[in-house]
Protein backbone atom coordinates (compact mmCIF):
# COMPACT_ATOMS: atom_id res chain seq x y z
CA UNK A 1 0.00 0.00 0.00
CA UNK A 2 3.26 2.53 0.99
CA UNK A 3 4.34 1.89 -2.20
CA UNK A 4 1.19 2.70 -4.56
CA UNK A 5 0.65 5.90 -2.22
CA UNK A 6 4.19 6.79 -3.09
CA UNK A 7 3.64 6.74 -6.49
CA UNK A 8 0.52 8.90 -7.26
CA UNK A 9 2.20 11.33 -4.97
CA UNK A 10 5.33 11.74 -7.43
CA UNK A 11 3.07 11.81 -10.43
CA UNK A 12 0.95 14.73 -8.61
CA UNK A 13 3.98 16.94 -7.73
CA UNK A 14 5.89 16.22 -11.19
CA UNK A 15 2.25 17.72 -13.00
CA UNK A 16 1.87 20.39 -10.73
CA UNK A 17 5.62 22.00 -11.36
CA UNK A 18 5.30 21.65 -15.27
CA UNK A 19 1.86 23.46 -15.10
CA UNK A 20 3.46 26.03 -13.21
CA UNK A 21 6.80 26.64 -15.36
CA UNK A 22 4.57 27.90 -17.91
CA UNK A 23 2.94 30.43 -16.02
CA UNK A 24 2.52 34.13 -17.80
CA UNK A 25 1.76 36.12 -20.45
CA UNK A 26 4.73 37.52 -22.38
CA UNK A 27 6.93 34.08 -22.22
CA UNK A 28 7.84 32.88 -25.70
CA UNK A 29 5.82 30.18 -27.09
CA UNK A 30 7.44 27.00 -25.17
CA UNK A 31 7.32 24.06 -27.59
CA UNK A 32 5.22 21.18 -26.82
CA UNK A 33 6.73 19.11 -24.60
CA UNK A 34 7.62 15.63 -25.96
CA UNK A 35 5.79 12.62 -25.00
CA UNK A 36 7.25 11.56 -21.55
CA UNK A 37 9.09 8.36 -21.35
CA UNK A 38 8.25 6.66 -17.79
CA UNK A 39 11.46 5.66 -16.23
CA UNK A 40 12.11 2.30 -14.79
CA UNK A 41 12.44 2.89 -11.27
CA UNK A 42 15.49 0.96 -9.59
CA UNK A 43 15.58 -1.01 -6.41
CA UNK A 44 17.27 0.56 -3.07
CA UNK A 45 20.10 -0.39 -1.31
CA UNK A 46 17.50 -0.57 1.47
CA UNK A 47 14.80 -2.26 -0.77
CA UNK A 48 17.47 -5.15 -1.26
CA UNK A 49 18.72 -5.31 1.75
CA UNK A 50 15.20 -6.07 3.40
CA UNK A 51 14.20 -8.59 0.07
CA UNK A 52 17.72 -10.75 1.62
CA UNK A 53 16.55 -10.61 5.06
CA UNK A 54 13.31 -11.93 3.66
CA UNK A 55 14.59 -14.79 2.00
CA UNK A 56 16.85 -15.85 4.82
CA UNK A 57 14.08 -16.11 7.07
CA UNK A 58 11.81 -17.85 4.29
CA UNK A 59 14.92 -19.95 3.49
CA UNK A 60 15.25 -20.81 7.34
CA UNK A 61 11.17 -21.20 7.65
CA UNK A 62 11.55 -24.13 4.61
CA UNK A 63 14.54 -25.93 6.36
CA UNK A 64 12.71 -25.94 9.60
CA UNK A 65 9.41 -27.28 7.78
CA UNK A 66 11.49 -29.90 5.67
CA UNK A 67 13.32 -31.32 9.04
CA UNK A 68 9.54 -31.27 10.94
CA UNK A 69 7.84 -33.45 7.79
CA UNK A 70 10.94 -35.59 7.46
CA UNK A 71 11.06 -36.35 10.98
CA UNK A 72 7.44 -37.41 10.94
CA UNK A 73 7.46 -39.01 7.56
CA UNK A 74 10.35 -40.18 7.50
CA UNK A 75 13.01 -40.53 10.31
CA UNK A 76 10.40 -40.71 12.97
CA UNK A 77 8.86 -43.54 10.83
CA UNK A 78 11.97 -45.69 10.96
CA UNK A 79 11.87 -46.46 14.74
CA UNK A 80 8.60 -47.00 14.10
CA UNK A 81 9.59 -49.70 11.88
CA UNK A 82 12.24 -51.19 13.63
CA UNK A 83 10.00 -51.07 17.27
CA UNK A 84 7.11 -53.79 14.68
CA UNK A 85 9.58 -56.57 15.61
CA UNK A 86 9.95 -56.18 18.67
CA UNK A 87 7.00 -57.50 19.73
CA UNK A 88 6.96 -59.86 17.70
CA UNK A 89 9.95 -61.12 18.81
CA UNK A 90 8.52 -60.72 22.08
CA UNK A 91 5.42 -63.39 20.73
CA UNK A 92 7.21 -65.77 19.47
CA UNK A 93 8.20 -67.47 22.25
CA UNK A 94 4.77 -67.24 23.35
CA UNK A 95 3.59 -68.81 20.15
CA UNK A 96 6.33 -71.80 20.92
CA UNK A 97 5.21 -71.95 24.18
CA UNK A 98 1.73 -73.42 22.99
CA UNK A 99 3.40 -76.59 22.21
CA UNK A 100 5.83 -76.49 25.29
CA UNK A 101 2.50 -77.04 27.10
CA UNK A 102 1.76 -79.93 24.83
CA UNK A 103 4.77 -81.74 25.41
CA UNK A 104 3.89 -81.04 29.18
CA UNK A 105 0.63 -82.82 28.80
CA UNK A 106 1.95 -85.37 26.62
CA UNK A 107 4.36 -86.21 29.17
CA UNK A 108 1.74 -86.65 31.58
CA UNK A 109 -0.14 -88.75 29.90
CA UNK A 110 3.00 -90.85 28.90
CA UNK A 111 3.85 -90.90 32.75
CA UNK A 112 0.06 -92.34 33.25
CA UNK A 113 0.33 -94.77 30.38
CA UNK A 114 3.54 -96.53 31.33
CA UNK A 115 2.02 -96.77 34.88
CA UNK A 116 -1.27 -98.25 33.56
CA UNK A 117 0.47 -101.16 31.80
CA UNK A 118 1.24 -102.26 34.98
CA UNK A 119 -2.27 -101.92 36.60
CA UNK A 120 -4.71 -102.55 33.79
CA UNK A 121 -5.70 -106.17 32.30
CA UNK A 122 -7.86 -107.73 29.95
CA UNK A 123 -10.68 -109.53 30.71
CA UNK A 124 -11.84 -112.30 27.97
CA UNK A 125 -14.54 -114.71 28.28
CA UNK A 126 -14.99 -117.73 25.31
CA UNK A 127 -18.67 -118.56 25.44
CA UNK A 128 -20.72 -120.55 23.11
CA UNK A 129 -23.91 -119.44 21.44
CA UNK A 130 -26.57 -121.44 19.79
CA UNK A 131 -28.99 -119.45 16.84
CA UNK A 132 -32.20 -120.26 16.48
CA UNK A 133 -31.51 -122.31 13.29
CA UNK A 134 -29.63 -124.46 15.56
CA UNK A 135 -26.11 -123.78 14.75
CA UNK A 136 -23.27 -123.66 17.45
CA UNK A 137 -20.97 -120.73 17.11
CA UNK A 138 -18.04 -119.42 19.34
CA UNK A 139 -17.72 -116.43 20.71
CA UNK A 140 -15.74 -113.79 22.80
CA UNK A 141 -16.93 -111.75 25.79
CA UNK A 142 -14.20 -108.86 26.44
CA UNK A 143 -13.76 -105.77 29.07
CA UNK A 144 -11.45 -103.97 31.37
CA UNK A 145 -10.20 -104.45 34.66
CA UNK A 146 -7.36 -103.21 36.99
CA UNK A 147 -5.16 -105.14 40.29
CA UNK A 148 -6.33 -103.85 43.75
CA UNK A 149 -3.73 -105.49 45.52
CA UNK A 150 -0.71 -106.66 45.01
CA UNK A 151 -1.62 -110.66 45.27
CA UNK A 152 -4.05 -110.44 42.65
CA UNK A 153 -7.74 -109.30 43.21
CA UNK A 154 -8.66 -107.47 40.05
CA UNK A 155 -11.63 -105.03 39.89
CA UNK A 156 -13.86 -104.79 37.27
CA UNK A 157 -17.63 -104.62 36.16
CA UNK A 158 -20.57 -107.50 36.90
CA UNK A 159 -21.71 -107.53 33.34
CA UNK A 160 -17.70 -108.67 32.11
CA UNK A 161 -18.14 -111.68 33.51
CA UNK A 162 -21.74 -112.16 33.80
CA UNK A 163 -21.96 -114.71 30.79
CA UNK A 164 -18.97 -116.45 32.65
CA UNK A 165 -20.39 -116.86 35.93
CA UNK A 166 -24.16 -118.13 34.62
CA UNK A 167 -22.94 -120.24 31.94
CA UNK A 168 -19.59 -121.52 33.88
CA UNK A 169 -16.93 -120.22 31.43
CA UNK A 170 -13.02 -119.64 32.03
CA UNK A 171 -12.34 -116.48 32.58
CA UNK A 172 -9.49 -114.97 31.46
CA UNK A 173 -6.74 -111.98 32.57
CA UNK A 174 -4.35 -110.63 29.73
CA UNK A 175 -1.52 -108.70 31.03
CA UNK A 176 0.46 -105.85 29.22
CA UNK A 177 3.54 -108.26 28.91
CA UNK A 178 1.51 -110.85 27.24
CA UNK A 179 1.25 -112.85 30.37
CA UNK A 180 -2.31 -114.80 30.66
CA UNK A 181 -4.30 -115.81 33.59
CA UNK A 182 -7.29 -117.99 34.53
CA UNK A 183 -9.37 -115.97 37.06
CA UNK A 184 -11.45 -117.38 39.60
CA UNK A 185 -14.91 -115.04 40.27
CA UNK A 186 -14.68 -114.19 43.69
CA UNK A 187 -18.13 -112.10 44.08
CA UNK A 188 -20.25 -109.23 42.39
CA UNK A 189 -22.72 -107.48 43.04
CA UNK A 190 -25.36 -107.16 40.30
CA UNK A 191 -26.96 -103.67 42.36
CA UNK A 192 -23.50 -101.76 41.31
CA UNK A 193 -22.81 -103.53 38.75
CA UNK A 194 -19.02 -104.59 40.34
CA UNK A 195 -17.26 -108.13 40.26
CA UNK A 196 -14.09 -108.68 41.55
CA UNK A 197 -11.85 -111.35 40.18
CA UNK A 198 -8.56 -113.22 41.37
CA UNK A 199 -5.57 -114.71 39.16
CA UNK A 200 -2.60 -116.28 41.12
CA UNK A 201 0.41 -114.06 41.22
CA UNK A 202 2.04 -112.00 43.34
CA UNK A 203 4.54 -109.03 43.70
CA UNK A 204 1.79 -107.29 41.16
CA UNK A 205 1.18 -103.74 40.98
CA UNK A 206 -2.01 -101.81 41.86
CA UNK A 207 -3.76 -99.27 41.28
CA UNK A 208 -3.90 -95.97 43.73
CA UNK A 209 -7.90 -94.74 44.55
CA UNK A 210 -8.54 -91.32 44.75
CA UNK A 211 -11.26 -89.84 46.14
CA UNK A 212 -14.54 -87.91 45.49
CA UNK A 213 -13.07 -84.56 45.80
CA UNK A 214 -10.95 -85.38 43.12
CA UNK A 215 -14.32 -85.77 40.54
CA UNK A 216 -14.60 -82.06 40.07
CA UNK A 217 -16.28 -81.00 36.44
CA UNK A 218 -13.45 -80.23 34.03
CA UNK A 219 -10.63 -82.04 35.51
CA UNK A 220 -8.73 -83.80 33.06
CA UNK A 221 -8.91 -87.89 33.00
CA UNK A 222 -7.78 -90.69 31.00
CA UNK A 223 -9.15 -93.66 30.74
CA UNK A 224 -7.28 -97.06 30.05
CA UNK A 225 -9.02 -99.96 28.17
CA UNK A 226 -9.83 -102.67 25.83
CA UNK A 227 -12.44 -100.69 23.09
CA UNK A 228 -13.97 -103.10 20.61
CA UNK A 229 -11.83 -106.34 22.86
CA UNK A 230 -9.43 -105.71 19.97
CA UNK A 231 -7.41 -102.60 20.62
CA UNK A 232 -5.93 -103.65 23.77
CA UNK A 233 -4.57 -101.01 26.45
CA UNK A 234 -5.82 -98.44 24.26
CA UNK A 235 -5.77 -94.56 26.42
CA UNK A 236 -7.67 -91.52 25.73
CA UNK A 237 -8.53 -88.22 27.45
CA UNK A 238 -10.78 -85.65 27.99
CA UNK A 239 -12.91 -83.83 30.78
CA UNK A 240 -15.17 -84.68 33.76
CA UNK A 241 -17.93 -83.15 31.54
CA UNK A 242 -21.01 -83.77 35.07
CA UNK A 243 -21.58 -85.50 38.25
CA UNK A 244 -24.36 -87.47 39.86
CA UNK A 245 -25.83 -88.86 37.33
CA UNK A 246 -28.70 -91.45 37.54
CA UNK A 247 -27.61 -94.38 34.97
CA UNK A 248 -29.87 -97.26 34.20
CA UNK A 249 -27.70 -99.83 32.70
CA UNK A 250 -30.29 -102.22 32.40
CA UNK A 251 -34.41 -102.09 31.88
CA UNK A 252 -34.48 -104.44 34.97
CA UNK A 253 -32.02 -102.44 37.02
CA UNK A 254 -31.54 -99.69 39.52
CA UNK A 255 -29.70 -96.43 38.75
CA UNK A 256 -26.67 -96.07 39.55
CA UNK A 257 -24.82 -92.86 40.92
CA UNK A 258 -22.05 -92.21 38.15
CA UNK A 259 -20.22 -89.35 36.83
CA UNK A 260 -20.00 -87.99 33.06
CA UNK A 261 -17.05 -87.75 31.15
CA UNK A 262 -16.62 -87.27 27.69
CA UNK A 263 -13.83 -89.35 26.77
CA UNK A 264 -14.06 -91.84 23.67
CA UNK A 265 -15.12 -95.31 25.52
CA UNK A 266 -16.43 -98.04 23.60
CA UNK A 267 -17.58 -101.71 24.63
CA UNK A 268 -14.77 -103.34 25.87
CA UNK A 269 -13.70 -100.37 27.67
CA UNK A 270 -16.47 -101.60 30.85
CA UNK A 271 -14.78 -102.29 33.69
CA UNK A 272 -11.70 -99.65 33.00
CA UNK A 273 -10.15 -97.52 35.60
CA UNK A 274 -10.43 -93.42 34.76
CA UNK A 275 -7.09 -92.09 35.93
CA UNK A 276 -6.77 -88.00 36.83
CA UNK A 277 -3.66 -86.07 36.39
CA UNK A 278 -1.93 -87.46 39.53
CA UNK A 279 -1.96 -90.89 38.33
CA UNK A 280 -5.00 -91.73 40.51
CA UNK A 281 -7.91 -93.97 39.70
CA UNK A 282 -11.44 -91.97 40.11
CA UNK A 283 -13.56 -93.84 38.54
CA UNK A 284 -15.02 -96.97 36.69
CA UNK A 285 -15.89 -97.29 32.99
CA UNK A 286 -19.14 -98.57 33.41
CA UNK A 287 -21.65 -97.52 30.67
CA UNK A 288 -21.75 -95.42 27.44
CA UNK A 289 -25.08 -93.65 25.61
CA UNK A 290 -25.40 -95.22 22.35
CA UNK A 291 -27.21 -93.95 19.95
CA UNK A 292 -27.20 -91.93 16.19
CA UNK A 293 -25.72 -88.49 16.31
CA UNK A 294 -24.67 -89.10 20.27
CA UNK A 295 -21.27 -88.83 20.88
CA UNK A 296 -18.78 -88.16 24.08
CA UNK A 297 -21.51 -89.64 26.68
CA UNK A 298 -19.37 -91.80 29.09
CA UNK A 299 -20.06 -92.48 32.46
CA UNK A 300 -17.77 -93.87 35.63
CA UNK A 301 -18.68 -95.14 38.83
CA UNK A 302 -16.53 -93.38 41.60
CA UNK A 303 -13.91 -95.37 42.61
CA UNK A 304 -15.29 -94.87 46.53
CA UNK A 305 -18.45 -96.47 46.06
CA UNK A 306 -16.64 -99.35 44.00
CA UNK A 307 -13.96 -99.77 46.31
CA UNK A 308 -16.43 -99.99 49.29
CA UNK A 309 -18.19 -102.48 47.48
CA UNK A 310 -15.36 -105.14 46.42
CA UNK A 311 -13.53 -104.67 49.44
CA UNK A 312 -17.00 -106.46 51.21
CA UNK A 313 -16.79 -108.65 48.41
CA UNK A 314 -13.37 -109.79 48.93
CA UNK A 315 -14.23 -109.80 53.09
CA UNK A 316 -17.70 -111.50 53.05
CA UNK A 317 -18.14 -112.69 49.19
CA UNK A 318 -21.10 -110.07 48.91
CA UNK A 319 -22.17 -106.56 50.27
CA UNK A 320 -22.52 -106.57 53.85
CA UNK A 321 -24.90 -104.49 55.86
CA UNK A 322 -27.03 -103.10 52.48
CA UNK A 323 -30.90 -102.68 53.74
CA UNK A 324 -33.71 -104.70 52.25
CA UNK A 325 -37.59 -104.30 52.47
CA UNK A 326 -37.69 -108.26 51.51
CA UNK A 327 -39.68 -107.80 47.89
CA UNK A 328 -39.83 -107.83 43.81
CA UNK A 329 -41.94 -105.56 42.06
CA UNK A 330 -42.93 -103.25 39.33
CA UNK A 331 -43.97 -99.96 38.41
CA UNK A 332 -47.12 -98.67 37.90
CA UNK A 333 -47.27 -95.41 35.83
CA UNK A 334 -49.73 -92.67 35.60
CA UNK A 335 -50.78 -94.19 32.20
CA UNK A 336 -51.52 -97.73 33.92
CA UNK A 337 -53.01 -96.19 36.74
CA UNK A 338 -55.30 -94.55 34.80
CA UNK A 339 -56.73 -97.11 33.07
CA UNK A 340 -56.77 -99.82 35.70
CA UNK A 341 -58.54 -97.49 38.37
CA UNK A 342 -54.95 -97.81 40.50
CA UNK A 343 -52.67 -95.47 41.31
CA UNK A 344 -49.06 -94.57 40.88
CA UNK A 345 -46.19 -96.43 42.60
CA UNK A 346 -44.47 -99.71 43.23
CA UNK A 347 -46.20 -102.60 42.51
CA UNK A 348 -45.62 -105.62 44.64
CA UNK A 349 -45.25 -108.54 42.62
CA UNK A 350 -43.70 -110.96 45.40
CA UNK A 351 -42.90 -110.86 48.85
CA UNK A 352 -39.84 -113.07 50.29
CA UNK A 353 -40.63 -115.23 53.27
CA UNK A 354 -39.81 -113.82 57.06
CA UNK A 355 -38.70 -110.93 55.35
CA UNK A 356 -39.13 -107.20 56.78
CA UNK A 357 -42.26 -106.44 53.72
CA UNK A 358 -44.03 -109.83 54.91
CA UNK A 359 -43.46 -109.18 58.42
CA UNK A 360 -44.67 -105.32 58.69
CA UNK A 361 -47.94 -107.54 56.51
CA UNK A 362 -47.26 -105.82 53.00
CA UNK A 363 -48.82 -108.24 50.57
CA UNK A 364 -48.45 -108.77 46.84
CA UNK A 365 -50.74 -106.92 44.27
CA UNK A 366 -50.18 -104.19 47.11
CA UNK A 367 -48.87 -100.76 45.71
CA UNK A 368 -46.01 -98.78 47.65
CA UNK A 369 -46.84 -95.12 47.22
CA UNK A 370 -44.51 -93.91 50.26
CA UNK A 371 -41.64 -94.31 52.46
CA UNK A 372 -42.03 -92.27 55.63
CA UNK A 373 -42.05 -88.77 53.92
CA UNK A 374 -40.45 -89.81 50.24
CA UNK A 375 -42.93 -89.84 47.32
CA UNK A 376 -42.84 -93.31 45.77
CA UNK A 377 -43.76 -93.34 41.88
CA UNK A 378 -41.82 -96.31 40.63
CA UNK A 379 -40.35 -99.61 41.55
CA UNK A 380 -36.91 -97.66 41.06
CA UNK A 381 -37.67 -94.91 43.46
CA UNK A 382 -38.43 -97.52 46.13
CA UNK A 383 -34.94 -99.43 45.70
CA UNK A 384 -33.04 -96.22 45.39
CA UNK A 385 -34.77 -94.89 48.63
CA UNK A 386 -34.12 -98.44 50.39
CA UNK A 387 -30.40 -98.03 50.17
CA UNK A 388 -30.32 -94.37 52.17
CA UNK A 389 -31.17 -96.40 55.19
CA UNK A 390 -29.25 -98.45 57.31
CA UNK A 391 -29.89 -102.32 58.72
CA UNK A 392 -32.57 -101.64 61.46
CA UNK A 393 -34.09 -98.64 60.56
CA UNK A 394 -37.50 -98.35 61.13
CA UNK A 395 -39.33 -96.73 58.30
CA UNK A 396 -42.97 -95.97 57.41
CA UNK A 397 -44.50 -97.98 54.24
CA UNK A 398 -47.53 -96.27 52.70
CA UNK A 399 -49.08 -98.57 50.60
CA UNK A 400 -52.30 -98.71 48.70
CA UNK A 401 -54.55 -102.27 48.78
CA UNK A 402 -58.20 -102.30 47.03
CA UNK A 403 -58.88 -98.36 47.20
CA UNK A 404 -57.86 -98.11 50.09
CA UNK A 405 -54.31 -96.28 51.72
CA UNK A 406 -52.63 -97.89 54.80
CA UNK A 407 -49.21 -97.12 57.10
CA UNK A 408 -47.72 -100.11 57.89
CA UNK A 409 -44.10 -99.98 59.38
CA UNK A 410 -41.18 -101.98 58.58
CA UNK A 411 -37.61 -102.78 60.30
CA UNK A 412 -35.39 -103.06 57.25
CA UNK A 413 -33.33 -106.21 57.30
CA UNK A 414 -29.21 -106.88 55.93
CA UNK A 415 -29.83 -107.94 51.97
CA UNK A 416 -28.53 -111.79 51.84
CA UNK A 417 -25.88 -113.18 49.04
CA UNK A 418 -27.57 -114.06 45.81
CA UNK A 419 -27.82 -117.57 45.43
CA UNK A 420 -24.92 -119.34 43.34
CA UNK A 421 -27.01 -121.11 40.81
CA UNK A 422 -25.23 -124.29 39.32
CA UNK A 423 -23.98 -123.31 36.04
CA UNK A 424 -25.55 -124.85 33.06
CA UNK A 425 -23.14 -124.15 29.79
CA UNK A 426 -25.17 -124.32 26.56
CA UNK A 427 -25.53 -127.60 25.18
CA UNK A 428 -25.55 -128.36 21.85
CA UNK A 429 -29.18 -129.25 20.00
CA UNK A 430 -29.58 -131.17 17.22
CA UNK A 431 -33.08 -130.83 15.72
CA UNK A 432 -34.63 -134.03 14.05
CA UNK A 433 -36.74 -131.64 11.37
CA UNK A 434 -38.33 -128.22 11.04
CA UNK A 435 -41.48 -129.48 13.41
CA UNK A 436 -39.01 -130.12 16.19
CA UNK A 437 -37.39 -126.70 15.98
CA UNK A 438 -40.32 -124.98 15.69
CA UNK A 439 -41.62 -127.01 18.90
CA UNK A 440 -38.66 -125.69 20.86
CA UNK A 441 -38.48 -122.03 20.47
CA UNK A 442 -41.92 -121.59 19.87
CA UNK A 443 -44.40 -124.30 20.89
CA UNK A 444 -46.70 -126.06 19.42
CA UNK A 445 -46.46 -126.81 15.90
CA UNK A 446 -45.51 -124.37 12.70
CA UNK A 447 -47.82 -126.26 10.60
Amino acid sequence: MNEYDNDRYRSSTEASAHYGAGAGNNAAPVPPPAPRRREKRGVSTGAVVVMCLVCSLLAAALGVAGTWFMLQNGEDKAPTVETTPAPIATQAPAAKSVPAAITADAGVGESIYDQAKKQVVGVTTEVIYTNIFGQVSPASVSGTGFIISDDGYIMTNNHVIEDARQGGYDVSVLAFDGTEYTASIVGYDEDNDIAVLKIDAAGLTPVTYGSGEDIVVGREIYPVGNPLGELNFTMTTGIISATDRLITTDTDSDPINMFQIDAAVNSGNSGGPVYDRDGKVIGVVTAKRKATGVEGLGFAIPIEDAAHIADQIIQYGYVKDRATLGIEGSSVTSAMAERYGMVVGAYVTEVDQDSPAAKAGIQVRDIITALDDKPITSYTDLTTAVRSYAVGDEVTVTVWRAGQTTDLTATLGESQPPAQATPVPEQEYYYNDMDDFFRRFFGGSWF
